[in-house]
């Protein structure tokens, strides 16, 4: 066993504080990895606080893990000393059923196990997350880090923000001679921007804030609509090919239905606290499409970090030290950070 420093809430709804841990012995097939950034997901929020119910109290939160790693296991084959990897939403899943052997952990038919506010496969002891400095994690949902060292803050929200919105892009071929919309500019939003740019497909962003028009057209979008003007949106029906829903605050998605062409498709990236209603002739007009989307498995998520390494795609990000995580907290659920926080771990070892 090693012994952890990291913080946590020890309640739902109690601020997070420092907090002291132990991590599993290395075994043969584990890496050890000296935690260097992790980003602030909005789902951290959600489940410190037990806004979705299940919370594991003490939790430790974090699944947006960059690091160093500091020890192998004698099994380990990819990893050495010195490395650079990262650790997204899973460290485990059974590997044996059908979705598992698919690449697909993340849907694992036996219950994968989630980086933080989850249990270890066979021993049942809960899993804490990346505030923290170093985690133990098993070889295969370890992932290659090949961007340089100076933006190694900025590929921390790919572990989740980035393989969040790049899976559905792909899974729906978005590319050249494809109009894409991306619904919401936040720590999803931005990424899906990016990446939709990237990738070739006129990007159209909805936003509710006019605001964030400059930063839209920056970020790679040809056009920004603003949803809250109905003529604007009324222009727009029947024109995409596919729309990526990023926003967790409620909202009206069949407005964004009656956007797609025939046969397009939207995919809801973004989790809202309450139910959302849809029209049924807002899918059957037009042969439409509503699909969801959750992560990514390990071979998604490595194919993400390679494609953004080779068209240096990182997140735009606020580093802060981790004393300053709850007032982080306050400030993402209102809207205010461009785009992610990410936390340096450095910092655990100072005051302030």
């Amino acid at each position: 066993m090693s012994t952890a420093s990291g913080y946590a809430a020890a309640a739902a709804k109690a601020p997070l504080g420092p907090f002291t841990f132990q991590r599993r012995e290395l075994r043969p097939n584990d890496v050890s990895i000296k935690i260097l950034y992790c980003g602030v997901c909005h789902s951290d929020i959600h489940q410190a606080r037990d806004e979705w119910g299940g919370g594991m109290f003490p939790m430790v939160p974090g699944h947006e893990i960059v690091g160093r790693v500091t020890a192998v296991g004698g099994a380990v084959k990819k990893f050495k000393p010195g490395d650079i990897a990262g650790v997204g939403c899973l460290v485990d899943s059974c590997m044996q059923c059908d979705n598992c052997r698919a690449g697909f952990q993340q849907h694992c038919e036996r219950g994968a196990s989630l980086t933080y506010n989850g249990r270890e496969q066979g021993t049942g002891a809960p899993t804490y997350g990346g505030y923290s400095d170093h985690i133990v994690v098993r070889e295969e949902f370890t992932l290659r880090i090949t961007h340089q060292e100076k933006h190694l803050a900025a590929v921390a929200p790919l572990l989740c923000a980035g393989i969040t919105t790049y899976n559905p892009l792909r899974r729906w071929g978005v590319g050249p001679g494809k109009r894409a919309g991306v619904v919401g500019l936040g720590g999803l939003g931005h990424m899906a921007l990016k990446l939709a740019h990237s990738m070739g497909a006129e990007v159209v962003q909805f936003t509710s804030s006019r605001s964030k028009v400059e930063d839209a057209l920056r970020l790679g979008a040809n056009r920004v609509v603003l949803s809250s003007d109905a003529a604007a949106m009324a222009a727009e029906r029947n024109r995409f090919d596919f729309i990526l829903d990023t926003v967790s605050a409620p909202h009206d998605m069949n407005a964004y239905l009656s956007l797609l062409r025939r046969e397009g498709a939207m995919t809801v990236v973004g989790v809202p606290e309450k139910p959302m209603q849809i029209a049924a002739f807002s899918l059957i007009l037009g042969d439409r499409v509503l699909a969801g989307s959750a992560i990514g498995g390990l071979p998604a998520t490595q194919e993400m970090l390679d494609y953004c390494a080779t068209h240096d795609i990182v997140s735009d990000v606020e580093v802060i030290p981790i004393q300053h995580i709850n007032a982080a907290y306050e400030r993402v659920v209102k809207s205010d950070v461009k785009y992610r926080f990410v936390i340096d771990l450095a910092s655990l070892g100072t005051r302030g």
